[in-house]
């Protein structure tokens, strides 16, 4: 979709998002089929299986968001908004945009990844923490020792993503309860170079940084579902019965 701002077709997933797609669309499909079969009496794999729709949509919105803030990231090149005229000062404020649209976005994603864990793999975090984030839930796996299979490989993809999800854990959280993230930035350097014009915060770490996060989310989608759709096709109605 957000492709067509530059002139481009819709691209195919690859790599992790697609990796991720595909296990949740296995996912989707066992809990159709137990729908199917007639034994949701509960409705809680047909609310599952919508939620799992919805995470596919969140992942590609992510993934646009990310490229989007890219592209236009990389039409910025001056080091100052006071250097940049007119047509670039739009181009570096159309890169804020999506740049904050997508971190928003991923802790969203998470967030709805570990309702979904927490009630699929009846974990019941909201007993010990009404609202949880998706890191309650994969800290109360591990330290409660539930499904270490999927624990373990959450654990570290997280501890590898660690610092640069920790940044932008850190401007979501301005950007929302506090002060525009941009502006934090420099308001930060206001306080350091008191008196001198006032850089750009650095496009290209902020991009990377971004890039991580949407790796760790993208994998642990399809960590996540891949153990789900295991576990749901245990359950699922055989051939003949």
């Amino acid at each position: 979709m957000l492709r067509a701002l530059f002139g481009e077709e819709p691209a195919a997933p690859a790599g992790h998002v697609a990796e991720a797609l595909k296990a949740m669309q296995a996912y989707a499909s066992a809990l159709h089929l137990y729908v199917a079969s007639g034994r949701d009496q509960d409705h809680k794999a047909r609310t599952r299986e919508v939620m799992t729709f919805g995470l596919m949509a969140s992942l590609d919105e992510l993934e646009q968001s990310c490229y989007a803030a890219s592209r236009y990231g990389a039409l910025v090149t001056s080091d100052s908004w006071a250097d940049m005229p007119p047509e670039e000062r739009l181009q570096y404020r159309r890169y804020v945009y999506f740049d904050k649209n997508a971190f928003i976005r991923l802790f969203s994603l998470l967030d709805k990844l570990g309702t979904l864990l927490n009630d699929a793999l009846a974990l019941n975090t909201q007993q010990f923490k009404v609202r949880f984030s998706y890191f309650t839930v994969l800290r109360r796996m591990r330290e409660k020792k539930l499904h270490p299979a999927l624990a373990g490989p959450l654990s570290d993809l997280k501890a590898k993503h660690d610092k640069p999800v920790a940044r932008l854990r850190k401007r979501r959280n301005e950007e929302i309860h506090n002060l525009n993230s941009e502006l934090q930035d420099d308001l930060l350097q206001m306080h350091l170079h008191f008196g001198e014009e006032i850089g750009l915060e650095s496009i290209s770490d902020q991009l990377e940084d971004m890039a991580s996060g949407l790796e760790l989310a993208a994998a642990s989608l399809q960590l996540a579902f891949a153990y789900l759709a295991s576990l749901a096709e245990e359950k699922a109605p055989q051939p003949g019965r």
